[in-house]
């Protein structure tokens, strides 16, 4: 049994909490409060391509490499995530599937780490600027078929699906994933206002990294961004970097959706966290890293994912948007852990003890880790 001590972020409250066996087994007090330390649960980020040069897009991503991002994003205080695997021909998001599969067979630490995945395509927009980084090649129309081939490839573990509702049928398809116990999310998409709702009416309850995944030029009222906003069924999933998300555009979003209807995600890649430079990359193919984190792609200037992890976006949120530090803390916990009915998110009795230990002042740019604790 051990006891972890901090200052809740979300209720201000000093609390110690009891561990044993990987589970929380009592939350008090903390009478002695003393010094800056904040106490939090694990972060969990719902989009994560890869990150310190391991890609999960990537055809030699296996094993041991999926162990270690595991690790590496612990250390960074996010202790469950969703990987991410984009649009790509079927046998090749297969087999980036079942590599997954195997990591969590083989390892507890992953397994604990990674409650599903989370496909982004390949139904989702065709049209350049709302395809992003996508291969244009791979887009293609829902096939409820071919879904139940993934997802005999991944086990059962895809739990997330990233689509555009602007296909013929997918009203039908988004009924027949969530009858399969799949969360439906809106992203990489051109469609009208109508198409979106509808989508909505069928089961479709996040919205994929808001504002991005779109074209530079959009009609100034009827647009997608601005149905999603307005659509209070959903909730947003945002990438606070200061790249994909200007300030004043996060802080507009929050006020539209409320902090209750938002959730913080990083979508980062395999150059995350890696020296600036000239880099070729799965997702976007030649691209450059700049000094600020932010990764794109040469020829066009588009965003090819982000280089930071979740412990960034929660860092920098506040100084952003204005919202609270245990606001952003609670976008990157019981908010992502509520979209997919986990356990993990919260400091409560019974839950797994999944804890993050971290100094934080406002204008820092990434939580100062003290200590993670990974339970069951």
């Amino acid at each position: 049994m051990r006891c972890y001590r901090g200052r809740d972020p979300i209720t201000s409250q000093h609390l110690e909490v009891e561990v044993d066996g990987g589970v929380i087994t009592e939350v008090r007090p903390w009478l002695e409060p003393s010094g800056d330390l904040w106490l939090a649960p694990g972060l969990i980020d719902l989009q994560v391509n890869g990150y310190g040069g391991i890609d999960l897009n990537e055809d030699g991503c296996d094993v041991a490499a999926i162990a270690r991002l595991t690790r590496t994003l612990a250390a960074a205080g996010t202790t469950t995530f969703l990987p991410t695997i984009i649009t790509a021909d079927i046998a090749s998001m297969s087999s980036r599937l079942r590599s997954i599969v195997h990591a969590r067979e083989g390892n507890r630490d992953v397994a604990n780490a990674i409650p599903c995945i989370h496909v982004e395509g390949p139904y989702i927009s065709p049209e350049d600027g709302y395809r992003g980084a996508h291969p244009v090649a791979d887009v293609r129309p829902p096939s409820l078929e071919e879904f139940d081939a993934l997802q005999s490839a991944a086990d059962g573990l895809i739990g997330l699906v990233t689509l555009s509702p602007h296909w013929p049928g997918i009203e039908e398809f988004i009924h027949a994933l969530r009858a399969r116990g799949v969360v439906v999310s809106l992203g990489h998409t051109h469609a009208s206002p109508d198409e979106i709702h509808r989508a909505v009416d069928a089961g479709a309850t996040l919205s994929t990294h808001l504002g991005n995944g779109i074209a530079a030029m959009l009609p100034r009222h009827s647009n997608p961004i601005w149905t999603q906003l307005a659509e209070d069924r959903l909730t947003a999933a945002l990438i606070a970097d200061g790249a994909h998300l200007p300030a004043d555009t996060l802080r507009v979003m929050l006020r539209a959706k409320g902090v209750e209807r938002s959730v913080l995600v990083s979508d980062s890649v395999a150059l995350g966290g890696i020296t600036p430079g000239h880099y070729h990359s799965h997702i976007g193919g030649d691209v450059t890293v700049y000094a600020d984190g932010s990764i794109r792609m040469r020829e066009s200037g588009l965003l090819a994912g982000s280089g930071i992890t979740l412990n960034d976006a929660v860092a920098r949120a506040p100084m952003m948007s204005g919202c609270t530090l245990g606001q952003a803390i609670r976008m990157a916990t019981s908010n992502p852990a509520d979209v997919l009915a986990l356990k993990t998110g919260r400091i409560a009795v019974g839950a797994p003890a999944d804890l993050l230990l971290f100094h934080w002042k406002h204008g820092d740019t990434s939580l100062q880790i003290q200590e993670v604790v990974r339970g069951e």
